[in-house]
C-alpha cells in the first residue's frame, strides 16, 4: 500500500497524474518556492531502485529512501509526493538505461526476439519491475524511447498502427509472465531442497495417493516432462518454447 493509505504500490500510474508527468519529464512545479534543494530527483530514484533491486518493492519506503540519502523523511516529500509517483520514476529510469540491441537490417523474427531478450534482461536485473502492472504506463522519456525502439522491430511488415501496438503488447506480456514465473521458481529454490531431493522425499506418499489409472494422461505427461527437465518447471525450457510460439503466432499475422 501507499504510505498515505492510497492504492497499492504494484501498479504504475497510481499517483497524481500532473505531478507525475512533471517529475518524469523534470518540469519544475509551477509556483514552487523554498530553499535550494540539496538532492536531485535522479539521486532519489537511484537509491529507490537500488533498494528494490536488493530487497524488493516492499523495502522501498519514503523513510528508507530518506535514510539512505541522509535526509529527514519529511524532506523527501518535497521531491516526490509519495511512493506511487516514485514507482513511476523508478520504472522510467530502468527503461531509460535498459540495453537495446541494434537489429536493423535483420529478419523480423530476429528483431522481435531481440526485443523479448532485452526485456528479459531488464527483468533479470530488476525483478521487482516484472511484478508491477503497467496497464496505465508511466509516460516518461524512458518509456517513450523504449516504445519507439521496440515498435521499429515491427515497422514495415504490413501491420497497421493498432496491430503494431497489439503485437508488441503480445510479446511483452509473454516476457513479463515468463519473468514472473522464473522469479517465483528462483524464490522457491532459495534455501529449499532441490527438486530431485524434494521428489525423493515425497515420492512414497505420492505413490500412495496418486492413482495413475485415474489420471493416465497427467501421470504419463507429467512423468515425461519431469524426467526431461529434472523438475516440474524449467524456466529456460519454458522461455525457449514460449518465445518460439509467440513468434509463430505473429508469423500467422505477418506472413
Amino acid at each position: 500500500m501507499r504510505e498515505d493509505g492510497g492504492v497499492p504500490n504494484d501498479r504504475s500510474g497510481a499517483g497524481d497524474p500532473v505531478r507525475t508527468l512533471e517529475l518524469l519529464w523534470r518540469v519544475p512545479a509551477a509556483g514552487r518556492r523554498g530553499p535550494q534543494q540539496r538532492l536531485s530527483i535522479d539521486e532519489v530514484v537511484a537509491v529507490a531502485v537500488a533498494l528494490a533491486d536488493a530487497d524488493g518493492l516492499d523495502a522501498v519506503t519514503m523513510r528508507a529512501v530518506a535514510q539512505r540519502l541522509g535526509a529527514a523523511p519529511m524532506t523527501l516529500y518535497t521531491y516526490v509526493p509519495g511512493k506511487a509517483e516514485l514507482l513511476d520514476l523508478m520504472l522510467d529510469a530502468v527503461y531509460a538505461r535498459m540495453p537495446r540491441a541494434d537489429t536493423s537490417g535483420r529478419p523480423w523474427r530476429d528483431r522481435v526476439a531481440a526485443v523479448a531478450e532485452d526485456n528479459r534482461a531488464l527483468f533479470e536485473a530488476h525483478p521487482w519491475a516484472a511484478a508491477v502492472s503497467t496497464v496505465r504506463p508511466p509516460l516518461g522519456p524512458g518509456l517513450m524511447a523504449k516504445y519507439e525502439h521496440e515498435l521499429s522491430a515491427l515497422d514495415g511488415l504490413g501491420l497497421d498502427d493498432v496491430a503494431m501496438d497489439a503485437a508488441l503488447t503480445y510479446v511483452l506480456a509473454f516476457v513479463q509472465a515468463a519473468a514472473r514465473a522464473a522469479a517465483e521458481a528462483a524464490a522457491l529454490r532459495d534455501g529449499a531442497p532441490d527438486d530431485e531431493r524434494w521428489w525423493a522425499a515425497n515420492a512414497p506418499l505420492l505413490a500412495k495417493v496418486l492413482d495413475p489409472d485415474a489420471h493416465p494422461l497427467a501421470a504419463r505427461v507429467g512423468t515425461a516432462a519431469g524426467s526431461a527437465q529434472g523438475a516440474a518447471y524449467d524456466p529456460g525450457r519454458a522461455w525457449d518454447f514460449g518465445l518460439a510460439r509467440v513468434l509463430d503466432g505473429l508469423a500467422a499475422l505477418i506472413e
